[in-house]
């Protein structure tokens, strides 16, 4: 078998010693032309010995990498050195790409050209591992990133455009979610059998933008039908693959052939979707596309994206959560907090709530007009301690009371007094600041009290604003009564601003700055009181309110006292 002699000595047969070895070993000449191959060899690379004498490495095994330069430096200068040979053999293997690792030597004997020696230990698996645990180390940052990129809001348009920036171009050259759609009001539901699902966002890389405006159809939503893939994993919370996908296959996800071209001309290849699932129940789904020569989807980018959408899924559905449970309870403000009985008809008034952009939960703040024997109208301003359905509904128990109360004229400190009386009585726990003002305009005046409350505004007919600064009496519910009323002068034209705190109040500034702050904001006196009310929110904003905002606005119609 062997061409090249194998000497004996020391009483232990060499040739034994190298044929008996599981390391391959093989002997070449200067040519790199094999001269030996011993049978770990021949096992591991499923040729016969024969086959390889006289031949290099690279013709009986084209698909293995040869060290060539590292072998001719030993031949040339007898240092022994390392080379590595990877590729593939005749025999398969479950690693794929095989590993050596070899150490080669000069050989030198008396009468005969320079030989090398070399001898290998296969390292695939060690290759493998090394391998698997840099793809976990990759997973695992992307999955870090992932964790501070999306879902930085309760907001679900922008969880779910934060998710498709992230993919694309991280695991695919374009991503698109649709969220499942239960609710469908506003328009009508999908026909029987058909799960809709509603467009959420959608990222490509440049130059395949348009793909996504196509992808779809027309419209915000897509009814899917069964037996399609998308559907197929909503139903089965598994994922589906399809890489170097035919148009037979396309045609699964795709449902038209129309959309089917749209991918191909793409240039999409290959796609994997894989539901968003949370509590067992899918909320959507994402669908991945690589496109022109991007490598098709492998187990690594399987299981990346299921990690990735187990993740997006928590944050999707608790935006979405939040969002319901934040129209419900803006509803429910609305409906506690109904407008402003009409005022009487020589006085026009204007009023606005803000919930604030920190808080999903409705309050206690809450405003009212009254009409009054005489033209007079009694305007209302209050504030339940706290936040919370709980603040909402002891907001609407307070006001009808205090509309109860105002009906029997008496004067407002009397009915603040009353008011704190049978609050306090009743034994509601939860305080109230309230600010009561009738705006006489047949006799020119305003008379004010307050229980606790921030001072009303004047703005001037010349537009500057003045703060009426009056006693400030306990609480309501406090059950100290003890109110004080002021009587101001209102001159022709001017508009009377009751507020919360949450128009004024600052982090790290006295309240009392705060309200003094009222008096550098400038506002166009003869103007809609709306207007006026959205330049005044306007001129103190500074980013998101820090808590409910609520205004009233009223003047005398036609600027007459």
């Amino acid at each position: 078998m062997p061409q090249w002699p194998l000497p004996e000595g020391d009483g232990l047969p060499a040739r034994q010693l190298v044929e008996g070895t599981l390391a391959p070993i093989v002997v070449l000449d200067a040519q790199l032309r094999h001269l030996y191959v011993n049978p770990a060899w021949v096992r591991v690379s499923g040729v016969p010995a024969t086959a390889f004498l006289g031949r290099t490495l690279e013709e009986v095994l084209p698909d293995l990498q040869s060290p060539d330069d590292v072998l001719f430096q030993v031949l040339a200068d007898g240092q022994p050195r390392e080379a590595t040979i990877a590729g593939t053999t005749e025999v398969a293997s479950p690693l794929g790409q095989r590993l050596w690792r070899a150490v080669y030597h000069r050989v030198d004997l008396p009468g005969q050209d320079a030989r090398l020696c070399g001898i290998g230990v296969e390292i695939s698996s060690l290759r493998r591992y090394v391998n698997d645990l840099e793809t976990a180390h990759q997973r695992l940052a992307l999955l870090d990133a992932a964790a501070a990129r999306v879902g930085t809001t309760l907001d679900i348009e922008t969880t779910c455009q934060e998710l498709v920036d992230f993919l694309a171009p991280s695991l695919a050259d374009m991503a698109v979610v649709g969220i499942v759609e239960d609710d469908f009001t506003g328009a009508p539901p999908p026909p029987p059998g058909l799960l809709r699902l509603r467009k959420a966002g959608g990222s490509a890389l440049p130059g395949m933008e348009w793909v996504l405006h196509q992808m779809g159809g027309p419209g915000p939503y897509v009814d899917v039908p069964r037996g399609v893939a998308t559907r197929h994993c909503l139903d089965s919370g598994r994922p589906w693959l399809g890489n170097l996908a035919s148009d037979e296959l396309f045609q699964k996800v795709t449902v038209t052939p129309e959309r089917t071209r749209l991918f191909r001309a793409a240039g999409i290849h290959s796609l994997l979707i894989t539901p968003l699932t949370t509590a067992g129940r899918p909320v959507g789904v994402v669908i991945l596309g690589r496109a022109g020569a991007s490598q098709p989807f492998d187990d690594n980018d399987l299981a990346t994206l299921q990690a990735l959408a187990g993740r997006a899924a928590l944050s999707i559905d608790s935006a979405r959560r939040y969002s319901h449970e934040h129209t419900m309870a803006l509803e429910l403000q609305r409906a506690l907090l109904s407008e402003p009985r009409t005022p009487h008809p020589a006085v026009e008034v204007a009023a606005r709530y803000l919930p604030s952009g920190r808080s999903v939960l409705v309050g206690g703040d809450w405003y009212d007009s009254i009409p009054l024997p005489d033209s007079r109208t009694l305007l209302v301003m209050g504030d339940v301690m706290g936040h919370g359905f709980q603040a909402a509904v002891a907001m609407s128990q307070y006001r009808s009371l205090l509309r109860t109360i105002a009906a029997s004229g008496a004067g407002v400190d009397k009915i603040l007094g009353e008011f704190d009386r049978q609050v306090a009585h009743l034994g509601l726990d939860r305080l109230a600041t309230c600010l009561l003002a009738v705006m006489d305009p047949g006799a020119g005046t305003c008379t004010m009290a307050s229980a606790g409350h921030l001072p009303p505004a004047a703005l001037q007919p010349d537009g500057s604003i003045k703060v009426l600064w009056l006693p400030a009496g306990p609480p309501i519910g406090t059950g100290l009564g003890g109110y004080e009323p002021l009587t101001a002068r209102m001159d022709r034209g001017t508009t009377l601003l009751l507020y919360t705190d949450g128009l004024v109040e600052r982090r790290d500034t006295d309240i009392d700055t705060s309200v003094q702050a009222l008096e550098t904001v400038s506002l166009p006196a003869d103007s809609p009181l709306d207007d006026m009310i959205d330049t005044l929110m306007a001129g103190l904003a500074n980013g998101a309110y820090e808590d409910d905002v609520a205004i009233l606005a009223a003047r005398p119609r036609n600027g007459k006292p």
